[in-house]
């Protein structure tokens, strides 16, 4: 059996390893791993959780407010809480200039899946379209990962879009609001098929409906923005667990990989790390190496640890984000109701817009208002703020937000790369290249959605769309492909490397093209079917 080192503690690093560990293998994982914060009164609802807390301004904003999301930020409508600020806590080293994009980085245990609203999205034949890989190479993988962490769902409308090819839990009990849309899209589905190239089911979200292996159901806290309490909402930081008590895995937090050492023929001998509290920098020898590290962090690993033995750094092409768009709605059907404050505070559906070609299709989720931050909606409510809070408050339980997301493809003018000048680690140049197509793109998907929910009775509010930076969605792919030709810096159907026999990479710089819906379902599937395909 090998000895495997991998890079990273995200989604597809974690289901690679245990897959590999499962098959006999030894494994290795360098992590900086910032570890998540004790939660604190576990069992308290949402709505009695200020009462609860010693310092609650502190725990909802910040010591200092400054996790409030404030009205003149034009970015996004939801705020990261401080007790999500360790998954994008920096650590020295890693510069970063970029144009066009606002990159993020996560160095925490468990990766950017620490702060996710759980939306698993299995992609469909159209979505695999001029990819290595197919829907028969991927589905007993996504099997595999959906039995790994549960995520409910249900044969819908959403289907040919969203393949149910895996045993799925029954999803979680719709809020009202929720349960109104779907109620006034049945009848008029026909219509909505017809003429407006809309559907709409059920979200599929990594969520316990029922008790499974240490995990408790959900029991609708309303605390989801701010960590799961009972841990029903998959997190990857659960599978690293699960992988520390196999014998063969050692786990090394406080790591940062900054590059592999190779030798005239390509092959790794070693990874070179930096201790992140300081000291020299660290060699770990190794058999192969699996970059799962982030489509951004794997790509700078590449990028120094060509430039480190070439002295010049190469330019990694094809950097790919969904857009996406926010839409703030009003459902009049639901003024009056009372909120819904103890209850899952993430999307209950989504919805796919068809497009002509099919790799344009528009898939996004819906999000009805419940204990989320309300500040930057409040503040776009004409008059003062006394008068806004009234009126908020009588329409609270009838808002909600659609998330739409656009697809994204490989273009040579979109890269990363390094720039070496001054003195300290090497800057990671990030310099995206928009679709010019993509103004066009948006302008079709706000209008059809906005035509589509005012047909099931709700109402965007104008004024309130926002279109988020690029980076925003933290999607990121297409900087080291699969291709079916030995290419220069990029991987082969089973994500080896072309260049370096003893690398492979599992996370999202392996996507060709980058389908208009969440991708890390699809990420744990492919290092599941590496790791078993492979090794």
């Amino acid at each position: 059996m090998a000895d495997l080192l991998v890079v990273g503690s995200g989604a597809s690093g974690v289901h690679f390893a245990l897959t590999a560990l499962q098959r006999g293998h030894r494994v290795t994982m360098l992590d900086v791993g910032h570890p998540r914060p004790d939660i604190p009164a576990p069992d308290i609802a949402f709505p009695d959780l200020p009462e609860a807390l010693d310092d609650p301004a502190a725990w909802f904003l910040g010591p200092g407010g400054e996790q409030v999301v404030y009205p003149g930020d034009a970015s996004s409508y939801y705020g990261h809480p401080p007790s999500k600020a360790y998954v994008f806590r920096p650590v020295p080293g890693t510069p970063t200039r970029s144009d066009a994009m606002v990159p993020l980085f996560t160095f925490a245990r468990g990766g950017f899946a620490e702060a996710w609203t759980a939306g698993c999205y299995a992609f469909s034949p159209t979505d695999l379209t001029g990819m290595p890989v197919t829907s028969e190479d991927l589905r007993p993988h996504y099997q595999e990962v959906a039995r790994r962490i549960g995520i409910g769902g249900v044969e819908d409308d959403l289907a040919p879009f969203i393949p149910l090819d895996a045993e799925y839990l029954p999803p979680l009990p719709l809020d009202p609001h929720s349960a109104h849309l779907m109620a006034r899209y049945a009848r008029r589905r026909a219509i909505l098929h017809r003429r407006h190239r809309f559907f709409l089911g059920r979200s599929r979200v990594a969520t316990l409906t029922g008790d499974r292996e240490g995990r408790r159901a959900c029991s609708q806290l309303g605390r989801c923005l701010w960590g799961c309490p009972s841990r029903s909402i998959y997190t990857p930081s659960q599978t690293l667990d699960q992988c520390e008590t196999f014998p063969g895995f050692l786990y090394r937090p406080g790591l940062l990989v900054r590059r592999f050492e190779y030798d005239g023929d390509g092959r790794i001998g070693r990874v070179v790390a930096q201790p992140v509290d300081g000291g020299p920098l660290l060699a770990v020898a190794t058999d192969a190496v699996i970059l799962a590290a982030g489509a951004l962090g794997s790509s700078r690993i590449v990028l120094e640890s060509v430039a480190h033995r070439t002295g010049t750094a190469p330019r990694l092409e094809g950097l790919m984000d969904n857009r996406q768009i926010h839409m703030p709605f009003v459902t009049p059907g639901m003024l009056g109701t009372a909120p819904m404050l103890a209850a899952y505070q993430f999307h209950h559906l989504a919805f796919a817009v068809t497009r002509n070609p099919a790799t344009d299709h528009v898939h996004g989720q819906i999000t009805t208002l419940k204990a989320a931050s309300v500040h930057p909606i409040l503040a776009g409510i004409p008059g003062d703020l006394r008068s806004a809070l009234h009126l908020f408050q009588g329409v609270r339980s009838s808002l909600g937000i659609a998330n739409v997301n656009l697809h994204d493809t490989r273009r040579s003018t979109s890269y990363l790369t390094l720039d070496s000048a001054g003195d300290g680690a090497p800057c990671l140049v990030v310099h995206y290249d928009p679709d010019p197509e993509e103004p066009a793109r948006m302008a079709a998907a706000t209008r059809d959605v906005r035509r589509a929910l005012r047909r099931i009775g709700s109402w965007v509010l104008p004024g309130l769309v926002r279109v988020l930076p690029m980076g925003a969605s933290v999607h990121y792919a297409g900087t080291l492909p699969m291709t079916l030709d030995p290419t220069p810096l990029a991987v082969d159907r089973s994500c080896r490397s072309w260049d370096f026999p003893n690398l492979h990479v599992v996370d999202g710089a392996v996507l060709p093209r980058l389908p208009a819906k969440n991708l890390t379902f699809t990420l744990m599937a492919n290092a599941v079917r590496v790791a078993t395909t492979a090794f």
